[in-house]
């Protein structure tokens, strides 16, 4: 039910067919990828941002959804970190979370990927429309903890992220310059969603019903959003200073938090 929630296409951006194919063959991918934060979330790091180009400035996509799972994992009892760009360090600090600039991957236990771009086969970095990306992107966390034998998990909403790399073929395959934006980059689970803030939030609840407490309990997405957005990150889609993710309004932003709520409230019973 989760996982058919946060993939609701909103935005009519053409990411259903990756998900109903991805599904196919990854029916728990939500329940793995929970798992896998809750074996390992000793010490976590979060790594989020996407610059939109051509003014390269962080979008609203990724951060409220890397916050929210830094609150979640601190209460069950670990610790997370996020490296990110120092305007979305900014935006969050806050929110009493710890931002890392040079983190050594070796001293976590466990890496999450938010909508942060992930490199094409010719090592480039590309928006969903297909224009490049010129900002330095924080991808090599990812590959650095695969090398080292680190757990990751990557969440995405369009084929470009890191962790997308996993299943590049249907990227390929469903999605608009799907060849040309198709990230190589994997992660051991992906969590597939229409909008990222929402896989982020989806893997929050997922943990919760298993954990057994409501970790989104006490999540306010407008106030989140509108923090983002008057610290200067952009609406992804529509590139303006607006309180919105992705094209789509705050009022269905908060609408999919309240309902993923009241459905762990519902599992908890």
């Amino acid at each position: 039910m989760i996982a058919h929630l946060i993939n609701t296409d909103v935005g009519n951006r053409g990411v259903i067919g990756v998900y109903l194919d991805y599904r196919r063959e990854n029916p728990n991918f939500l329940h793995n990828s929970a798992k896998m934060l809750l074996d390992n979330y000793g010490r976590v790091l979060i790594v989020t941002g996407f610059p939109i180009p051509p003014m390269m400035r962080a979008e609203t996509d990724g951060p409220p959804g890397a916050l929210a799972l830094a609150k979640a994992v601190g209460a069950i009892g670990g610790r997370a970190e996020i490296l990110t760009y120092p305007e979305v360090g900014e935006a969050l600090k806050p929110f009493g979370v710890d931002i890392v600039d040079n983190p050594e991957i070796s001293d976590y236990s466990l890496v999450i990927a938010v909508e942060t771009p992930g490199r094409t086969a010719h090592g480039k970095y590309y928006s969903m429309s297909g224009m490049e990306i010129t900002r330095g992107a924080f991808d090599w966390a990812v590959l650095e903890a695969r090398k080292l034998g680190i757990p990751t998990v990557g969440i995405g909403d369009g084929g470009n992220e890191a962790g997308m790399g996993r299943i590049r073929d249907l990227i390929v395959r469903h999605v608009p310059h799907g060849e040309r934006i198709a990230s190589t980059v994997e992660t051991d689970e992906l969590i597939l969603s229409a909008v990222s803030n929402w896989g982020a939030y989806g893997l929050v609840a997922e943990v919760s019903i298993e954990f057994g407490k409501n970790l989104l309990a006490g999540w306010d997405e407008g106030n989140v959003v509108r923090a983002m957005s008057g610290a200067g990150l952009i609406d992804g889609v529509s590139k303006t200073l607006a309180p919105t993710v992705d094209g789509i309004s705050l009022e269905v932003h908060e609408g999919m938090v309240e309902l993923l709520k009241s459905l762990i409230d519902e599992a908890l019973r």
